[in-house]
């Protein structure tokens, strides 16, 4: 088979990785790729957001199957004319992905069945929205309802800071904005990864991600600073239940509304008292809790995805290991505000990579066969092993080879799991 991913970051590097171990493969490209991508696919200068350079390149290159990474291109309908062009896509409609691209109708869907998840209001101007904050107890969780690169969540503790928040969002010159502003729920927060065809659906695992850039999560919030797989705290009874009483209820309603859903279907769900509440839906893989999926998943994932697109998810299996996987997201220094690019990464071709310790790229160039810094999110060393006290040993002893000194990095990813 040829196939296609779009787009540029880890999580596609992670994904063109895992769909070339498969025999089924026979030539990869990614658009539009990237240095770290080139190892192992042929990266493609074409801009994503041109269908019709894309279309023309897959007919031009026989591709068999486009798989998209990000949101973005999903929510502008980008599967939608590709199958239209007779190429067949995995990921979700235009109108199936609004269970990411507005959260307020992700939250609409949840109430059509009585699902569990935070009560909220929706608002869309300041001064209602102001005017609620004299009625609510803190902490809140405000919300935009459109695509924010994982950074459009505050929790606030007071008035004042929810007002500055408020002021943040609805500024005079912006676009019309739309808001939740939710009950702040107190438990675990974890993601439940499933593959759907528009009817059944399958659990692909889950994982913990820390989005918080500091320790112990303190910080801001970033599009992640890493991850582990799988999440103790995700028992076999409560992933059944959130699937039985959230996921496919989900599914059922996009069919009954003439929108299936078909894709993967990422639930970030908080755990309370033993129960999963959804805090919001993704509709493609998450990032960096794609790296350590794939890692696991390995070759099988296009088996998966091909039984998906085939109408025989019904019979699909994952077999699999009893191995977990963890990556560290190695950033550059300020992010996720002001950062400089162009930093040399001296070290990176130390590192010996090997079946149990895998390098993605997130933000790299590579000149003169030196990588240097080109993003927020640079790097993310990615491992497996038997437990998760030695995928978290491998991990941190690769970063510390690396010492990237205009690079940054938590130090406790994984820590909640070993606790766990």
């Amino acid at each position: 088979m040829n196939i296609l991913v779009i787009g540029n970051g880890g999580r596609e590097h992670s994904i063109c990785w895992a769909i070339s171990q498969n025999p089924k493969c026979e030539n990869i490209y990614c658009a539009p790729g990237s240095d770290g991508i080139s190892e192992v696919a042929e990266s493609i200068n074409i801009d994503i957001s041109n269908i019709t350079l894309i279309i023309e390149f897959c007919k031009k290159k026989c591709v068999d199957l486009v798989v998209i990474g990000p949101e973005g291109p999903l929510e502008k309908g980008l599967s939608d004319q590709l199958s239209s062009a007779n190429i067949q896509t995995f990921g979700p409609s235009r109108n199936a992905s609004k269970l990411e691209s507005s959260k307020v109708f992700a939250k609409k869907v949840c109430k059509s069945f009585n699902g569990l998840t935070a009560r909220y209001e929706e608002f869309d101007n300041i001064e209602s929205a102001k005017k609620f904050l004299n009625s609510t107890t803190y902490p809140i969780v405000i919300k935009r309802d459109g695509l924010a690169s994982g950074k459009g969540v505050t929790i606030v503790e007071n008035e004042k800071k929810a007002i500055k928040t408020l002021n943040s969002i609805f500024k005079p010159d912006s676009k019309k904005e739309k808001i939740l502003i939710e009950e702040h729920l107190t438990g675990e927060e974890v993601s439940l990864f499933i593959i759907s065809d528009g009817v059944d659906c399958l659990s692909l695992g889950s994982a913990q991600d820390h989005k918080r850039l500091l320790d112990n999560d303190e910080g801001p919030n970033t599009g992640g600073m890493g991850a582990y797989s799988p999440a103790p705290v995700l028992t076999k009874e409560i992933e059944e239940k959130a699937i039985l009483d959230i996921v496919k209820p989900t599914i059922n309603e996009m069919e009954k509304r003439g929108t299936p859903f078909k894709g993967i279907l990422y639930a970030g769900l908080m755990i309370c008292d033993g129960l999963p509440y959804l805090i919001e839906y993704n509709v493609r893989f998450g990032d960096p809790e794609c790296q350590v999926l794939m890692m696991r998943l390995g070759g099988q994932i296009l088996d998966v995805i091909l039984d998906c697109l085939n109408g025989n998810l019904k019979n699909s299996r994952v077999n699999w290991a009893n191995d977990h996987a963890l990556t560290v997201v190695i950033t550059s220094k300020g992010y996720p505000n002001e950062y400089n690019r162009g930093s040399v990464i001296p070290n990176l071709s130390k590192i010996k990579e090997h079946t149990n310790l895998k390098i993605f790229h997130a933000g790299t160039k590579k000149r003169s066969g030196l990588y240097y810094s080109n993003g927020g999110r640079v790097l993310n060393v990615t491992t497996r092993g038997e437990n998760l006290k030695e995928v978290q040993r491998l991990a941190y002893r690769a970063v510390s080879k690396i010492n990237w000194e205009d690079g940054f990095y938590r130090q406790d990813i994984g820590d909640k799991g070993i606790k766990n």
